[in-house]
């Protein structure tokens, strides 16, 4: 990294922290959505209380091209708006990414392994790649940065993938292979670890009130095909792109059998599963379809976490309204963020709420944000956002931290690059890193360790 990068980079930094002052200032570092200040909220959070962002390894670190992912990017048709290519070449860049959180002012870092690059084959493990995220993981610590690693975000070995993934018999065998051999190798530095990234997604996306296209179901079944055809096999699935139902029983395997193999090498590091939890909330009177939809999308997975977790991950990006005919669009008014979602920074309270009083678990909050490309508004978001958790924390709820998504603007899957919820930009021709004002924002919270 050059001297004027660095110099560049604090100068904004600087910047940054002048416009945090200010906001709080003003008072919103402690407000919710509905505007409403709380003296709990304002309290200092608990020592060791966890300030972070996070980043997955497909969406940064560029030509990920043995991922089941990378293939769905090139076949046609393909719901992705464009491959990752290069992404953020986090994997040549980590050392700059790390220098980042710190000097933003943070103590955490999330990121996950990548699967296809530690078992490109099946039962091939590469120690150059083990050792690279050993060095990851060790370059956390120097920094005084907790590693919180994700086993795996999605992505998976293209193999994997051609064999049926998640979908046939075994998917759970292998998965517990490759934790296994990644935590025997990594464990013994690693803070927190989560074994599955939403795993619950494809079930709670039927629930969604997003502009989705009509074709979606018709070209995702095309896409697969066209992968299948590519891999000469007769199913390709991915994580994130395939049947919800034919995938729901054995990922809840896979979750519990990587628990345990992850636990077999390490049995102090905290494991948990990151689950996709909207703050959904009952309107219109009796009938509401609320439970329902917590019963299909949440209640499994919240089962599983409990009876195989030491925590709850939490990722939420905002509310959904139901009533008796199902899910309401945002209100008449209401400010959208890039990807078509309510800005309500409140919803991470509820949905914090939720997972703790289902599993008895304490929460870590391993994914909170906002698309936008206006950083003044993700700079309101965020002390909005930690005021809940604070009022959680108040009500003697056991929150472990709170992880911003994402540290950088990345390859946000079939989306592409256009949704912009980095604390950091990125341009991805050069892959210069340039620090946003809400990055001072949360970095001032860290530091002061609460709002």
């Amino acid at each position: 990294m050059s001297q004027s990068t660095d110099t560049g980079r604090r100068q904004v930094l600087a910047a940054g922290s002048a416009f945090a002052l200010s906001l709080m200032a003003r008072g919103l570092g402690a407000t919710s959505a509905t505007g409403a200040s709380s003296d709990a909220a304002r309290r200092e959070f608990p020592r060791g209380f966890l300030w972070g962002a996070a980043t997955a390894g497909h969406q940064v670190e560029g030509n990920n091209v043995n991922a089941d992912v990378w293939l769905l990017e090139q076949v046609k048709p393909s719901l992705f708006v464009e491959p990752s290519g290069d992404a953020c070449d986090s994997l040549n860049r980590w050392n700059e990414d790390l220098d980042l959180v710190r000097d933003i002012g943070l103590n955490t870092y999330r990121f996950s392994l990548e699967w296809c690059r530690i078992e490109p084959a099946p039962g091939e493990f590469s120690i150059a790649m083990l050792d690279h995220y050993k060095r990851m993981i060790e370059g956390c610590r120097e920094r005084h940065l907790t590693p919180v690693v994700t086993f795996n975000h999605f992505s998976a070995p293209r193999w994997f993938a051609a064999a049926g993934g998640w979908e046939v018999p075994g998917a759970e065998d292998h998965f517990a292979r490759y934790c296994e051999r990644a935590a025997r190798h990594l464990a013994g530095g690693i803070g927190y670890a989560t074994t599955l990234n939403e795993p619950n997604l494809l079930r709670l996306l039927k629930w969604l009130s997003l502009p989705f296209p009509a074709s979606m179901a018709e070209t995702q079944r095309a896409m697969l095909a066209a992968a299948a055809r590519a891999s000469g096999s007769e199913r390709y699935s991915a994580a994130n792109a395939g049947d919800a139902e034919a995938m729901f029983s054995r990922m809840i395997a896979g979750h519990r059998a990587g628990y345990a193999a992850i636990k077999a090498a390490r049995p102090d590091l905290p494991v948990g599963v990151s689950l996709a939890l909207i703050d959904d909330q009952a309107v219109g009177g009796p009938g509401s379809r609320r439970d329902e939809k917590r019963r299909e999308v949440y209640a499994a997975w919240l089962e599983a976490a409990r009876t195989a977790g030491d925590f709850i991950g939490v990722q939420n990006y905002t509310r959904q309204r139901l009533d008796a005919r199902g899910p309401l669009a945002p209100p008449e008014g209401a400010e959208l963020t890039q990807t078509g979602e309510e800005f309500y920074p409140a919803s991470l309270e509820g949905a914090i709420r939720y997972a703790h009083a289902a599993t008895g678990l304490p929460v870590l909050v391993t994914e909170n944000g906002i698309a936008t490309t206006d950083d003044t508004r993700r700079a309101a978001y965020i002390p909005a956002a930690v005021a809940g958790v604070g009022r959680a924390l108040a009500d003697g709820i056991p929150v472990l931290g709170y992880i911003h998504w994402s540290l950088l603007d990345n390859f946000e899957w079939i989306f592409g690059y256009k949704p912009r919820y980095g604390l950091v930009a990125v341009d991805h021709q050069t892959f210069q890193r340039t620090v946003k004002a809400s990055a001072a924002v949360l970095g001032a919270l860290a530091r002061r360790n609460g709002p």
